[in-house]
C-alpha cells in the first residue's frame, strides 16, 4: 500500500483564513460577475423562443399605443355603422306622407339609404374612437387591465355623448353605458 502524502499548503488559503477575505473567495468560487447576453436561458412553453429585434418591438409599440387603438376603433366603427345603417334604412317606411300621390323613385330611395348610412357610420366611428382612447388611457394610467377599465370608460364616454341632451341626459348615458361595457366586458372573459 501506498503511503498518503498531505498536500502542499497554498500560500493564498493561508492568507485568506488569516484576514477573514470572503469576498475574494466568494469571486474565486463564483467567478466573473458579469453575465453576457449570450448566456441568457429564456425558457421554452410552446415553440421556440424568438428574441425580438428593435424593429419589431417599435412596430409594437406603434400598434398598442392609444392613438393607434383610437384610430383603428374609429375606422372599424364607421364601417359597422355603415352596414348598421344600411340594414335599418331598408326596414324604416320611406314615405313620410302616406296620403302623397307620389312614389318614390329608386334615385330617392338610394340617397335616403346613403345619408342613413353616413349617419350611422359617423356616430358608430365617434362612438368606437371616444370609448377606445378613453380606455386606453385608463388602462395606462392605472397599469392594469381589468374590467373596470372598460366599465370608467363607458361611463366618461357615456357621460360625454349624453351631455349632448343636458346633465340629466349625460348621467342617465354614463350609467347606462357604464353598465353595457361591464355585461359585454363580462360576457367576452367568460368566453375566452
Amino acid at each position: 500500500m501506498t503511503e498518503y502524502k498531505k498536500p502542499p499548503v497554498n500560500e493564498d488559503l493561508v492568507k485568506f483564513t488569516q484576514q477573514n477575505d470572503y469576498d475574494s473567495l466568494a469571486k474565486y468560487l463564483i467567478g466573473n460577475v458579469y453575465r453576457y447576453r449570450e448566456n441568457i436561458i429564456i425558457p421554452r412553453i410552446l415553440g421556440p423562443v424568438i428574441i425580438k429585434t428593435n424593429e419589431e418591438k417599435m412596430i409594437e409599440s406603434t400598434i398598442e399605443s392609444c392613438p393607434f387603438k383610437s384610430l383603428t376603433s374609429c375606422i372599424i366603427g364607421y364601417g359597422l355603422g355603415a352596414a348598421v345603417g344600411l340594414f335599418t334604412s331598408s326596414l324604416m317606411p320611406n314615405m313620410t306622407d302616406p296620403m302623397a300621390q307620389q312614389n318614390q323613385t329608386a334615385r330617392e330611395i338610394l340617397r335616403e339609404m346613403k345619408n342613413s348610412m353616413i349617419s350611422y357610420a359617423k356616430n358608430f366611428a365617434i362612438l368606437g374612437a371616444v370609448f377606445s382612447g378613453i380606455e386606453c388611457c385608463i388602462e395606462s394610467a392605472r397599469g392594469k387591465s381589468d374590467w373596470k377599465n372598460g366599465t370608467y370608460a363607458g361611463g366618461v364616454t357615456g357621460g360625454l355623448i349624453g351631455l349632448r341632451g343636458g346633465l340629466k341626459a349625460g348621467i342617465f348615458g354614463a350609467a347606462g353605458f357604464a353598465a353595457f361595457s361591464t355585461v359585454i366586458d363580462y360576457y367576452m372573459h367568460q368566453r375566452g
